[in-house]
C-alpha cells in the first residue's frame, strides 16, 4: 500500500476527505495520511479507539510517536489523557487500550536509529515560550539531529515571513485554522511540505498546531 508516498510532493488531507478504515482489532479505526507498506508500514495515521477497545501486544521495530487528540489512551505503563505527547523508541513494546475511547495522531517506523530517548510530555501543563514573531508561542516537544517537534499557538492575525523548509515540514491543525498562499487548513487538516518547500503561513482567526520539521528526505 502506498498513500502520499512521494515525499518530494506536497500533500494535504482534510478530515472530511479521509474515511475511517477498520484495523485488524475490533473497535480500532484509522484515517491513513501517509503510508508505505501494508499492516507493518511506515505510516502516519489518525487512530480512533472506541470505549473498552484494545490492541494486541506488539513491538515497535521502527519506533512509535503519538499525540493524544482526545480521550484517554492507556497501556501497561500508564494513562495518557488529551494533550499527551509520547515517543516509544525502536524496540519498545506495549499492549495499548482505551477505557473511555480516544483519538491519536500516530507515526510509525520513522525514528532515527540513534534516537533512543523515551518522551512523555503532558502538554496541558508544559511551558509555552515566545515564538519568532509577535502572536506566536511555541512548546518544544522533541529534538534530535535536524528533526524538531513542537506545538505552536497562533493568535488571530499572526503571520510568519516566507518560510523555506530544509528537511520539510509536517503540520496537523489541532484547533482553529491556518492559511497560506495555497489555501485554508481548518481544524483536523494534515499537510506535508517537502524539502525546500516555501510558503508564507498566517492565521486569520488563530490556531493551535502540531509541527514537525527537518525530518523528510532531502
Amino acid at each position: 500500500m502506498r498513500i502520499n508516498a512521494d515525499f518530494s510532493q506536497r500533500a494535504v488531507v482534510r478530515s472530511e476527505d479521509s474515511p475511517w478504515l477498520p484495523s485488524p482489532m475490533p473497535g480500532v479505526e484509522r484515517r491513513l495520511l501517509d503510508r508505505i507498506g501494508d499492516e507493518v508500514a511506515r505510516a502516519t495515521s489518525i487512530v480512533r479507539y472506541a470505549a473498552a477497545s484494545s490492541f494486541s501486544e506488539h513491538s515497535h521495530p521502527g519506533g512509535e510517536e503519538f499525540l493524544v487528540l482526545d480521550g484517554v489512551f492507556s497501556d501497561e505503563h500508564g494513562d495518557y489523557p488529551t494533550g499527551y505527547y509520547v515517543r516509544n523508541p525502536i524496540g519498545t513494546r506495549h499492549t495499548p487500550f482505551s477505557r473511555e475511547g480516544c483519538t491519536l495522531l500516530v507515526k510509525l517506523y520513522q525514528f532515527d536509529a540513534e534516537d533512543r530517548q523515551p518522551v512523555r510530555i503532558d502538554t496541558a501543563h508544559a511551558t509555552w515560550l515566545p515564538g519568532p514573531v509577535p502572536g506566536l508561542q511555541v512548546m518544544p516537544l522533541h529534538q534530535f539531529g535536524s528533526e524538531r517537534v513542537a506545538l505552536q499557538r497562533w493568535a488571530p492575525g499572526a503571520r510568519l515571513d516566507r518560510q523555506r523548509h530544509r528537511g520539510g515540514e509536517e503540520v496537523l491543525v489541532l484547533e482553529g485554522s491556518l492559511q497560506d498562499e495555497h489555501g485554508d487548513y481548518p481544524s483536523g487538516t494534515w499537510l506535508r511540505n517537502p524539502h525546500l518547500a516555501e510558503h508564507s503561513p498566517f492565521s486569520e482567526r488563530g490556531c493551535l498546531l502540531w509541527v514537525k520539521t527537518g525530518h523528510l528526505p532531502e
